[in-house]
């Protein structure tokens, strides 16, 4: 189908067919956000983990002990964590619907009257307001899902725990491996500095897909993240050189 000229400068098209399909499908779900959140932890605190033990001048055997460590631990951690956040998200949801389902049954006129006082506040008065409260609590499911979400703002989007949790983890995985890889593959004196550079470039690619959630240019995000990931490695690296200078390892 062809695009209308207002169209082809914003997301998705306008046409009337194109819009009942798009609302038919209802809210997509995006675990990017997960795959991000994921990626940035990695990266930095596995690279924290790396500087702070070069910082502490260890062998490589050690730096590719802890680091594994750390982001295997770590990385499921996190994605538990994440998990039984969007699970908790999801039950809570359902919590509000079974609550407004019971209130419904037990004291309907009290319900008409919330409906009836939601629209009033967006305008609806007389018989455009007595119309939309008919309508609204005709359907119980309809009804239902109005009052949870204009009354405690709820997000009806129904995104599964598992795969935010997965998105999570092989985020965390696949970032956090990246500090390691020179030492894996023995780049010698010259691997902390390979590490920085290669970690220094997760940050910014990070950051630039970060920036899908904000206002802000790409490379706005894109150089808040590399300043925050590097300002982590910075403090362990500093942290790491202390501790051997006081401890004399």
């Amino acid at each position: 189908m062809s695009a209308t000229p207002e169209d082809t400068d914003i997301e998705h098209s306008h046409d009337p067919r194109d819009i009942a399909e798009r609302l038919k499908k209802g809210p997509q779900n995006s675990y990017l956000r997960d795959w991000v959140l994921g990626g940035i932890d990695g990266a930095v605190t596995t690279f924290a983990v790396v500087a702070g033990v070069a910082g502490a001048e260890l062998s490589t055997t050690i730096i590719l002990i802890l680091g594994v460590a750390n982001l295997v631990a770590d990385g499921f951690s996190m994605a538990a964590g994440n998990y039984s956040g969007v699970k908790a998200e999801r039950d809570d949801y359902q919590r509000l619907r079974e609550t407004e389902q019971r209130h419904i049954i037990l004291s309907p006129e009290g319900e008409r009257e919330e409906i009836r006082q939601i629209f009033a506040a967006k305008g609806f008065e007389g018989e455009h307001l007595d119309r939309a409260v008919d309508i609204i609590t005709a359907h119980q499911e309809r009804w239902i899902e109005v009052m949870v979400e204009e009354e405690y703002g709820a997000a009806k989007t129904n995104r599964s725990p598992l795969k935010a949790g997965a998105a999570t983890f092989a985020a965390f995985l696949i970032c956090g491996a990246v500090p390691l890889l020179p030492f894996l593959f023995g780049a010698g004196p010259n691997a902390l500095l390979s590490a920085i550079f290669m970690t220094g470039a997760v940050f910014v690619g990070i950051g630039a897909l970060k920036s899908k959630w904000s206002t802000s240019p790409w490379w706005s995000s894109a150089l808040e993240t590399f300043v925050i990931g590097m300002t982590a490695a910075g403090f362990a690296y500093g942290v790491g050189a202390l501790l051997k200078s006081w401890i004399g390892v």
